[in-house]
């Protein structure tokens, strides 16, 4: 390849060799405008290099810039950084206006446009060069001569010298001011948090000024093609007369229309001929450019320049849509348009979101575990929140954080919000599965659940019935009712995934517990169920008494009337499921966790389970405590339930086998043990749930098959993976648990450190929020390959949250997994991500 010795400052010239990387974008966008033969203003571009030695001290040589601009020049300054969205120092307008070239400036605009722009350019070198106060100066409306006199005379009482009056030193200074302030402190964390490198540079354009002040048609704009709010083409922008820059903005600016309107008049009723004239560049700029763009320009006594260029900005919705039209209209490839979507941006298309321009009081902060927003009444119990809904009321539902027996009123609130947790929390884990805003880990505030109070910031107390905005997406909580907008998933969102489905090369699969789950992953299209909790089914009212009988019962005489019970109930769930997911492959999982879950842990509920099972209260309180666990999510759950209380399993097993029958043929059930450690457990349960098949297939008289897989999620279940795949048909690592148990790290706890411990650099990222590729993604290539080895067509999967995680899912595909499966309403990310992964190794 040819090397290319780029020049410090250069004309920007159709042939000039220019980068983004070299000179910024704005400077590598105007050259592309030059090259559209677009009315562009004379322009020197100053590469990063240049900015920097300036920032240095160095004064540039402008013997290389001014000869460009002829005689008593006017020039601005804007920044060109490599990215639009890391900020830069503001323009500065004007440079080059003195004592010299006023009266020459007078002469062609007439006394007040010219006393005008000298005073607006002493003003802003003031304030922006030479950091002088700008209360120094008096706000004038109207200025004259005398206003400029007073004016250059508060610069030198100040300032301490006269007003710079040579155009050489206006414009190193500008320079100068600019480069320093790039390199500062606040600079450089402030555009660090917008994705820029510590050593992002900075470049500079000079650019001749097209006044936009006269006495004749003059004025400055904006104008682009496309809403920056949903994407629709039309044209939108705003002209303001005699004003420069990006006056035309002001809201407070009585702005033109662009287009004829009934409101007033506009640009095109004004200027036709510049109007027609910025319609066929806008055309022009959106075939070649391949882009929406927002056209920054000027009007000088009916004379158009078009000054900068830049994409549109745009919301999630408006950034598909602009995608999907480009490529429809063929501006663009499909390929292209997969890529220009950030996967992650599509949560905030599934649900209601706070209105971009709300005003927000902020109660306080959290982890933000479950997107979306959501107004309510604060309620401090799950029978509160559904007591609330049969009102018609929406609930805000607030705990220190949730267990198994908050389900159903999760269910009926609007929101969660829990003082404890992290990403992957009980309440976090469920938010995202059925779709509710939620924020954990919110340890600015303090629950009283005795008094039915929360404290948040500045020790404001927050009282039940009190009304609260979670907004789950930025993980805030907001006093009040806050204006949101409505969820923009619409056709041009599913066109762009349907593309994604022609490209991408592994399954995604949703995590669904029930048949209300199950219709959510078909309505996002997911390929089958990866995760069907089965224990969630448990937690109806009805059914959580039937389940604590299974639990208390003294023989299994007892334990097997109880569950006999239960089993046509959860053979119904199962059903419906199936017939939801219309065979598309179900993956259920067994019953996995500890049975103290199931049981009250308040005197409350421990007496209302007293008489729904006619005991006393003392024996219950008893079994209660001697079901109690020291490390509960280490003990009594999983396989080792399914082996210890064999009737669980079975009764499942046999729920499941008479499902699949009851739908016809074509189901294939897949069922998954979770919490292995060793091959035996897997053994064992085989050999029970083979017997269960086998009699119901001689009860039915009628044939089926299933499949049986492990739920990977002990370290030691990963390096055994090659003994454990000799008894599976697949190997389903489920990440959240794993994750827990490589770090040594609770999961629900974990949230009131992590921020320390990655502001910190102990952690890159939270590792239940972004999978660790280092140490669980090495659990998960050697099991992956050991599995593989010993039976080549075991199928591999993750299950866990960080299945709809893009980096995630690039990893498993690298390592041939078959398919992910994450909560539903992150289906369309994953979708989008694994295109996205296909297409970025082709390219």
């Amino acid at each position: 390849m040819q090397h290319i010795d780029y020049a410090p400052m250069v004309v920007i010239e159709q042939t000039t060799p220019m980068t983004a990387d070299v000179y910024g974008g704005r400077a590598k966008c105007l050259q592309r405008l030059i090259r559209l033969n677009m009315p562009v203003p004379q322009t020197v571009a100053l590469s990063f290099d240049a900015v920097l030695d300036i920032a240095k001290g160095n004064e540039p040589d402008l013997a290389q810039v001014l000869p460009h601009f002829g005689d008593n020049p006017l020039l601005s300054v804007r920044p060109s950084s490599a990215s639009p969205d890391w900020g830069g120092p503001g323009a500065v307008l004007n440079i080059g206006l003195n004592d010299k070239t006023f009266p020459i400036l007078k002469k062609k605009l007439g006394p007040s446009a010219a006393c005008r722009l000298y005073l607006r350019f002493i003003h802003s070198y003031a304030v922006h060069v030479a950091r002088l106060d700008a209360d120094i100066f008096d706000v004038i409306d109207d200025p004259d001569e005398a206003a400029i006199q007073s004016a250059l005379v508060a610069y030198e009482d100040e300032a301490e010298e006269p007003f710079p009056q040579d155009v050489a030193r206006q414009l190193v200074d500008v320079l100068s001011s600019m480069a320093r302030a790039w390199e500062g402190t606040t600079a450089r964390l402030l555009r660090q948090a917008k994705g820029a490198p510590a050593d992002a540079g900075l470049g500079l354009v000079i650019q001749a000024m097209a006044l936009g002040v006269g006495q004749k048609e003059c004025g400055s704009g904006v104008i682009q093609f496309a809403s920056s709010g949903t994407g629709l083409a039309g044209i939108r922008g705003r002209y303001l007369s005699q004003s420069q820059g990006r006056e035309a903005l002001d809201p407070k600016a009585r702005a033109l229309y662009l287009t004829k309107d009934s409101r007033g008049p506009s640009l095109q009723e004004r200027c036709p001929d510049v109007f027609d004239e910025l319609i066929e560049h806008g055309k022009l700029a959106r075939i070649r450019l391949r882009e929406e763009m927002s056209i920054e320009f000027t009007v000088d006594a009916g004379k158009l320049a078009i000054l900068d260029a830049v994409r549109i900005n745009r919301s999630a919705r408006a950034a598909v849509r602009i995608a999907v039209d480009l490529a429809a209209d063929q501006v663009i490839p499909r390929e292209d348009a997969l890529m220009r979507v950030d996967p992650k941006a599509l949560s905030e298309l599934l649900h209601r979101q706070i209105a971009p321009d709300a005003k927000r009081t902020i109660l306080a902060q959290g982890i933000a575990a479950s997107p979306g927003a959501a107004t309510g009444r604060v309620v401090f119990t799950a029978n509160d929140a559904h007591a609330a809904a049969a009102r018609g009321e929406a609930a805000v539902l607030v705990r220190r954080e949730t267990g198994p027996e908050d389900i159903r009123g999760m269910h009926a609130s609007v929101a969660v919000l829990t003082e404890r947790g992290g990403i992957t929390s009980h309440a976090a884990v469920i938010g995202r599965g059925i779709g509710v805003p939620c924020v954990v880990g919110a340890s600015d505030i303090a629950v009283n659940p005795r008094k039915k109070t929360l404290m948040g910031l500045n020790r404001r107390v927050i009282r039940e019935g009190d009304i609260v905005t979670i907004d789950g997406t930025a993980g805030q909580i907001l006093a009040g009712e806050v204006e949101t907008q409505e969820a923009g998933l619409d056709d041009s969102v599913s066109t762009l995934l349907s593309w994604a489905d022609d490209v991408r090369d592994i399954g995604i699969r949703a995590n669904a517990d029930t048949p209300k789950d199950a219709v959510t992953a078909q309505r996002f299209n997911a390929d089958g169920i990866g995760l069907c909790r089965s224990e969630h089914m448990f937690f109806e009212a009805d059914r959580l008494t039937m389940m604590r009988e299974v639990i208390f019962a003294e023989n299994d005489e007892d334990r097997t009337s109880a569950l006999e019970r239960l089993l046509p109930l959860q053979r119904a769930d199962f059903t419906e499921i199936f017939k939801v997911m219309d065979g598309r492959p179900v993956s259920i999982r067994l019953l996995d966790p500890p049975l103290h879950e199931f049981l009250p842990s308040d005197k409350a509920g421990l007496r209302d389970l007293a008489a729904a099972l006619n005991l006393p209260m003392s024996t219950v309180t008893e079994r209660v405590e001697a079901l109690k666990e020291f490390n509960p999510m280490l003990g009594l759950r999983g396989v080792r339930l399914g082996i210890t209380v064999p009737e669980i399993y079975e009764m499942q097993a046999r729920a499941i086998f008479e499902a699949a029958l009851d739908c016809g043929g074509g189901v294939r059930p897949e069922i998954m043990i979770p919490l292995v450690s060793a091959k035996r457990e897997v053994e064992i349960v085989k050999t029970r749930i083979d017997g269960v098949a086998a009699a119901v297939r001689v009860e039915r008289g009628d044939g089926f098959s299933y499949s049986l897989g492990v739920m990977v999620e002990t370290p030691r279940a990963a390096l055994r993976a090659g003994e454990i795949a000799m008894y599976c048909d697949f190997l389903s690592f489920g990440t959240n648990d794993l994750t827990q148990m490589t770090y040594g790290l609770s999961r629900d706890d974990a949230g009131r450190f992590m921020s320390s411990y990655v502001q910190q650099g102990v952690y890159e990222e939270d590792p239940f929020h972004k999978m660790d590729v280092e140490g669980v993604g090495e659990l998960l290539e050697l099991g992956a390959r050991r599995g593989r080895k010993a039976r080549k067509d075991v199928i591999l999967s993750i299950c866990g949250e960080h299945g709809g995680e893009p980096d995630a899912i690039r990893f498993v595909r690298e390592r041939d997994f078959d398919y992910v499966s994450c909560s539903p309403f992150r289906v369309p990310v994953a979708r989008l991500a694994a295109a996205q992964c296909v297409l970025a190794v082709k390219n």
